[in-house]
């Protein structure tokens, strides 16, 4: 696959942020989630894609499993790729069926979706298509003895 080409004030950064400062808008599947865990015990260090927030809610777009397994496993900070969520270069879903807004206003409220209400996707500006917003995540690993990057 050819390299994503993405506008570029939509990613804003790549930080280790204090896992209690993120707000979730979806539940979680508990078994997914316990996936997850036994994937990352098993493993020292563990390799994951960052997390995908909102850079001015704090509010999770994506990775809502891998944030509650690094949470439930005793993390304090974990990696974050923050973005300018309200460009019209990401959707909700294929049809944009969400708002935007609502989802931040419900994960304030703690009003959280069902698991996988949304799909988020970023437009490619090179390929002229959407992809999974997962796919600009960076991979980062964390050595859990330490806790540390």
């Amino acid at each position: 696959m050819d390299k994503l080409s993405i506008d570029t004030d939509i990613i804003l950064g790549t930080e280790l942020m204090d896992i209690h400062a993120l707000i979730p808008h979806e539940e979680i599947i508990t078994s997914r989630k316990e996936q997850k865990k036994e994937k990352f015990k098993k493993k020292d260090p563990i390799s994951f894609s960052t997390i995908l927030v909102c850079n001015k809610s704090n509010v999770i777009i994506d990775g809502h499993h891998r944030y509650t397994a690094l949470k439930e496993l005793g993390f304090q900070k974990i990696p974050v790729t923050r973005i300018h969520y309200f460009s019209n270069k990401i959707i909700t879903d294929e049809n944009d069926s969400i708002p935007k807004s609502e989802i931040i206003k419900n994960a304030k409220n703690n009003n959280l979706f069902t698991p996988k209400s949304t799909c988020h996707l970023i437009y490619c500006n090179s390929q002229k298509k959407w992809f999974p917003m997962k796919t600009i995540s960076t991979i980062y690993k964390i050595d859990q003895k330490r806790n540390t990057l």
